[in-house]
């Protein structure tokens, strides 16, 4: 039986193949793809849900606060009674029965929406414009306003998704303008893959 002869310690050799092999896993470990850039429609849109939060919110707040500025300066404080309250659609219907407008029948004015919780027969204290009677509100509402909850939320979006335009314009940029190194595994297209678009 012949012996195979033993190899001296230290004469192996990685194969070619193999050492390419190698070297190509380390730098793919190395490697990271691009992350996404956000587009410009993105960006655009983002601000523009923002725009749109803060005139919903405008419109919540000011003719509200304005209404509730003119019944504390002119304003006129009577008695009344509930004479209608429906939710479809949603009103307040009083009839005042006292002042030099007793008799008359308004829908009491929204306060961003909201109006008071109320029924049929209640009595309550309105207070109203005498140029035009049917600029009225709750007296309550007049001396201490309710939480206007669609104003601060409205406030709050367009907080919210205006930093998201900020952060995805810097973002946008940051990418761009960061050198990246291509995918070592990718076919060569001639096209360097870490230089921003349309800079060429």
């Amino acid at each position: 039986m012949v012996k195979k002869k033993r190899r001296p310690a230290g004469s192996y050799q990685i194969p070619p193949h193999i050492r390419e092999a190698q070297r190509s896993a380390a730098e793919r470990r190395g490697w990271k793809p691009r992350p996404l850039i956000p587009r410009p429609r993105e960006i655009v849109g983002v601000a523009g849900v923002s725009l749109l939060c803060v005139c919903l919110s405008l419109a919540f707040w000011l003719p509200s606060r304005a209404l509730v500025h003119d019944l504390r300066h002119r304003g006129v404080t009577v008695a009344a009674t509930v004479t209608g309250v429906d939710n479809k659609p949603k009103y307040v219907r009083v009839r005042f029965i006292q002042g030099s407008k007793s008799g008359t029948e308004v829908k009491l004015w929204d306060y961003a929406g909201m109006l008071p919780d109320v029924h049929r027969g209640d009595p309550m204290l309105v207070t109203y414009d005498p140029e035009a009677p049917s600029r009225s509100l709750s007296y309550t509402w007049v001396i201490d306003p309710p939480f206007n909850l669609p104003a601060c939320a409205s406030a709050v979006g367009a907080v919210v998704f205006s930093a998201g335009a900020v952060a995805g314009t810097l973002r946008r940029r940051h990418i761009l303008r960061t050198p990246w190194p291509p995918d070592p595994f990718a076919p060569d297209l001639g096209v360097s893959r870490s230089s921003p678009p349309g800079s060429a």
